[in-house]
């Protein structure tokens, strides 16, 4: 059984100090709760964490554990300002990516998670991309690292549709369900 709701607790302070706000579902503004977020504990779901209002700027992915300062996060600063509880997904994972935008170009199909997209792909740019089962986050660099971007089911017909300034595409996961 999978719950329905998430939780998680911001605090202003590193090391869960401070003024602290729960979260159970999606927010669009925090900033009324807290002035800053510099550690995070989360209780059950997967997170999408955005830098500023109405799910807006840098994004953070993050999963189940405690998080004691932005660093552990990959932060760039200690400002959240919007959060979202990533639905879960029981089902398959299937997303097709392309070299050009509007779906052209030479395209791979993926089902699985791919810590080094040039290696798979042959190309260090992904222009487009069809989400067609699950939850997916692309990272700007390999590995798991770098600027990240949350990707509903759904077209993809430029790089801007999923908020990145560049095509640059390292490394990418399907967000898989949590167990409680």
């Amino acid at each position: 059984m999978f719950p329905t709701m998430g939780k998680i607790t911001f605090y202003e302070d590193r090391d869960f100090q401070g003024n602290s706000y729960e979260v159970y579902s999606d927010s669009r503004d925090l900033s009324y709760y807290f002035n800053r977020c510099n550690s995070i504990r989360i209780s059950t779901g997967n997170w999408m964490l955005y830098e500023f209002p109405n799910f807006q700027g840098k994004q953070y992915y993050l999963r189940n554990g405690e998080y004691p300062d932005f660093q552990h996060w990959m932060g760039f600063n200690d400002s959240i300002r919007s959060c979202q509880l990533i639905p879960q997904h029981q089902g398959s994972f299937r997303i097709s990516i392309y070299e050009k935008e509007d779906f052209k170009g030479h395209m791979r199909e993926f089902t699985e998670d791919c810590p080094y997209v040039f290696s798979d792909f042959n190309y260090n740019d992904i222009y487009s991309c069809n989400v067609f089962e699950g939850y997916w986050i692309f990272y700007e660099e390999p590995n798991y690292r770098g600027r990240q971007y949350y990707l509903r089911p759904g077209e993809y017909k430029k790089y801007t549709d999923w908020g990145a300034e560049n095509p640059k595409i390292g490394s990418f996961i399907c967000v898989k369900p949590y167990y409680h």
